[in-house]
């Protein structure tokens, strides 16, 4: 079984941009998306991937990813995901043996930013940067899929 194991959290201050060694732009749809899966297609990097995660809330979930022609991705985005897309930038950023992702969010999530570390097993152990603020692995709000159906310029509350 494919498993992912990741912590998401809000950024504190931008002391992360100065590590950045990689960014990459990412559009993504989702094709389904209910409380027991997604299912989504993503490009980036003149690539195209599908996904399909469970819809566990927490540290860790099944995952499986399958790249696919970039042509067939981007007409599978443009004519089936639901709207809005999520597009954002994910800059990649090491840290004590650890890269973290940071995704800076545009079009309707703009002004969002969530960090997130990807991890080898359950309760391996990880230094947070100064820049990292409260975690959010918890908070459905938070991932992806639940951003095309609430983006983040509805939510009442901004963080």
């Amino acid at each position: 079984m494919a498993e992912e194991i990741e912590h998401k959290f809000l950024i504190q201050n931008e002391d992360w941009k100065e590590n950045v060694h990689l960014s990459s732009e990412y559009k993504q749809g989702y094709l389904i998306s209910d409380n027991k899966r997604s299912v989504r297609i993503r490009t980036s990097n003149n690539k195209a991937w599908l996904n399909i995660k469970s819809a566990t809330i927490g540290t860790h979930r099944q995952e499986f990813e399958y790249e696919i022609p970039l042509e067939e991705g981007k007409e599978i985005l443009e004519t089936l995901c639901e709207i809005p897309l999520i597009e954002k930038i994910r800059h990649l950023v090491t840290y004590k043996q650890h890269t973290w992702e940071i995704d800076v969010f545009s079009g309707d999530n703009t002004g969002l930013t969530v960090a997130e570390i990807e991890l080898s097993k359950i309760g391996e152990y990880f230094e947070k940067p100064n820049w990292i603020g409260k975690e959010v692995t918890e908070d459905r709000r938070y991932y992806n899929n639940s951003l095309c159906k609430n983006p983040f310029k509805n939510w009442k509350h901004q963080v």
